[in-house]
């Protein structure tokens, strides 16, 4: 590959915007650089009014007016209610909690429901006889079993039989494990050896472990921020980089990192990112374009990544920084004046490329691949300069970008965010906070009506305290007057409070969720509180559920694929599948949880006790709680242990009491019977009720804890 050779390309050679779709030929300009700058600008274009939306979005988010809101000179107050920053917040607080609920990335990897190439489990139990058994038909049963292959295990099998039993390719599994591993079976002796799961958990570690070293956790964290804020959320890998380990010589002290390759992550700010305009989602997009601003320090680090251009990067260092600040920068930096940036404008471009193109800049095309008119490519432009062009190294071949929507917009790219849903409402509020502050201001100081016929001509007008005013000798009548403007702040403070509401409903958050008093509406009682409650249970379950579907099972789809083409450990592979639980996670904390609790008081009843599976009914609940069950639940054998205990231990508490064996210690009403007041208090016009007596009600009769009737 010709990694440093010259392109040159003349201004009046690049045609950007042809009506044709036509780009100009030039014996020295390379086609590919026209073909991505055309591509990028009519992406540009397209995302105008989507721009237009961000912007104002950020404006609410940050309290300021914008250039289209125009001030009469009658409008003093310029106050901006941030209601919006505070409803964004509630909601990126939310999704954080909720994905992040177990301190770890919100990916799991588990086998396919019937693993390719891989064994699902082997067991045996030694324990029990070697012999044949037979069934209730007379049939020889072995009490050994292989789960698959249907062929009896031979009597006196061992966990060497079993090794050879496997035919070659599940044999060649089963090398990197010593021995079977004692483990869940069918008895409690069982050994079991599960190959599909031990590479999903192996697998599972490898992609945690990667998250974590890539900082996965912090870019996940941005990129719901700004899902929340402007409806959508970009994130970028893997990718590999060269991570720097730092270590020093023991003996000499120097500094000497060591270098290790790791699958990299990071979090795109949908400032910058530009997709294919006619495309909904990733998956449609034919290309996506990357917009870099790089120092002269960054663009030099460059030269050290692989199939990066040395020379051409030095050129266009050579060339000046070029970078050109686009209208909405200004605004997001608080209209700060224009002025030169010392930086230098990328443009990273990942999409399908002419065949042609890439031949012509070099690039190796496989024998297999030569038939094809385009292929995938990645390519990275500066000052006119083809700095990186290389085949999408992935297989398959795939755009290593996420874009998650908030609240999906069929018909767009970019989804819908809190700001947009309640920009109307922003707007109201701080119209009617503006009213009612003017008018507060107004009616809160007297207005003064002067007759200047009655004063002495040519005295200060102006009113303060002490002010002493020069009459005309034998004037009549009062000279000066004080007015009262009516006080109307507390009206325009009710269509606040209605805006409120209205702000309330189209996010899907209400107020009192994100710790706001006085909430009025359906949210004052305890029903229209559970009603709201509900609805905003709904919407984060929406947006998880995007979060899932667009952002974190592609990641860990990436990640896996990663793994299985450059990663040479054999024990982390197999037929697996990666799954992102986070919306399942959600509703077992608030349904599941519920059903087990209700299901383990049904089984207590004795005539169903010997019918449920306590230990996996335990299990689950745990699970349900967001808790590890192997860390806060027992096996059968420490159970029966802790169960022994325990009995032993209220045998020995009844016997310090004195208590008959059998009797419930907590029962202090001397005849084996629950405890004296315990129970719900009967309610007005029903029996029981000491309220009701001398109504023709049926009294309860008077006992422990019970006041006696009032006499009359």
């Amino acid at each position: 590959m010709a990694e440093d050779n010259e392109v040159f390309i003349e201004d009046d050679a690049v045609v950007l915007e042809d009506t044709d779709n036509s780009i100009e030929e030039d014996a020295d300009t390379s086609k590919i650089i026209p073909f991505i700058m055309q591509r990028y600008h009519r992406a540009e274009d397209y995302r105008r009014q989507d721009e237009e939306r961000w912007l104002r979005a950020y404006r609410n988010y940050r309290g300021l007016y914008g250039p289209d809101v125009q001030f009469t000179e009658a409008e003093k107050s310029r106050v901006f209610i941030k209601v919006t920053k505070t409803k964004t917040l509630a909601a990126y607080g939310q999704i954080v909690d909720v994905l992040f609920a177990k301190n770890n990335f919100p990916l799991t990897v588990d086998p396919t429901e019937l693993p390719d190439g891989v064994v699902d489990n082997v067991s045996f139990d030694p324990a029990m006889p070697k012999e044949l058994q037979e069934d209730e038909r007379g049939d020889p049963v072995s009490p050994y079993g292989f789960n698959g292959d249907g062929r009896e295990i031979p009597k006196g099998a061992t966990s060497k039989t079993l090794e050879e039993l496997l035919n070659p390719e599940l044999r060649d599994k089963l090398e990197p494990i010593d021995n079977i591993k004692k483990g869940a079976g069918t008895t409690p002796t069982s050994v079991t050896f599960s190959p599909a799961m031990i590479a999903a958990k192996k697998m599972q570690k490898k992609i945690q472990d990667q998250l974590d070293e890539s900082s996965a956790s912090k870019h996940l964290r941005s990129t719901s921020f700004e899902m929340a804020l402007f409806g959508t959320g970009v994130m970028k890998g893997p990718f590999a980089v060269d991570k720097e380990y730092p270590s020093w010589d023991d003996e000499t002290g120097e500094y000497s990192p060591t270098f290790k390759t790791i699958p990299q992550v990071s979090h795109v700010s949908v400032w910058n990112f530009y997709p294919d305009p006619d495309a909904n989602n990733i998956d449609e997009a034919q290309y996506v374009i990357e917009r870099h601003k790089l120092s002269r320090s960054q663009m030099r680090n460059l030269k050290k990544r692989p199939y990066f251009r040395s020379t051409v990067i030095d050129e266009a260092i050579a060339l000046g920084e070029n970078y050109d600040k686009e209208y909405w920068e200004n605004d997001l930096a608080d209209y700060a004046p224009e002025h030169g940036v010392d930086r230098f404008e990328v443009f990273e471009y990942w999409g399908m490329c002419d065949v042609a193109m890439l031949e012509d800049q070099g690039v190796d095309i496989p024998k297999e691949l030569t038939e094809m008119d385009e292929l995938q490519a990645n390519v990275w432009i500066c000052n006119g300069k083809l700095i990186r062009m290389v085949l999408n190294p992935f297989k398959p071949a795939k755009i290593p970008y996420m874009a998650a929507p908030y609240e999906l917009n069929p018909y767009s790219f970019f989804g819908v965010g809190i700001a947009e849903n309640m920009d109307d409402t922003q707007t109201l509020m701080n119209g009617f906070m503006r009213m009612a502050v003017d008018n507060a201001v107004l009616s809160g100081n007297l207005l003064i009506e002067v007759d200047e016929t009655n004063l002495v001509p040519g005295q200060d007008l102006s009113v303060y305290p002490g002010k002493v005013f020069r009459r005309q000798g034998g004037a009549p009548g009062q000279a000066i007057f004080g007015t009262k403007f009516p006080n109307v702040a507390g009206e325009n403070l009710q269509l606040f409070d209605k805006a409120r509401v209205l702000a309330d409903e189209s996010t899907g958050f209400p107020s009192f969720a994100h710790g706001q008093t006085g909430v009025q509406g359906v949210g004052r009682t305890a029903s229209g509180i559970s009603m709201l409650m509900g609805a905003a249970s709904g919407t984060i379950k929406n947006v998880i559920k995007n979060v899932d579907d667009y952002l974190l099972r592609p990641l860990g789809e990436g990640l896996f694929q990663f793994n299985m083409q450059f990663d040479f450990d054999p024990e982390i592979k197999g037929d697996l599948e990666v799954k992102a639980r986070r919306t399942e996670s959600l509703m077992a904390n608030e349904v599941r949880s519920q059903r087990l609790m209700q299901f383990l008081q049904v089984s207590s009843n004795p005539a169903l006790a010997p019918f449920a599976k306590f230990q996996y009914i335990i299990r689950e609940i745990a699970k349900s709680l967001d808790l590890d069950p192997d860390k806060v639940t027992n096996n059968m054998n420490d159970a029966a242990i802790q169960a022994e205990l325990m009995k032993q231990f209220q045998q020995e508490q009844q016997a310090e009491q004195g208590a008959p064996a059998g009797a419930n210690p907590m029962d202090t009403s001397g005849a084996g019977g629950a405890n004296i007041g315990v129970g719900q208090a009967p309610l007005p016009q029903e029996q029981g009720f000491s309220g009701n007596a001398g109504q023709g009600a049926p009294q309860q009769a008077q006992g422990v804890g019970q006041q006696p009737p009032p006499v009359a």
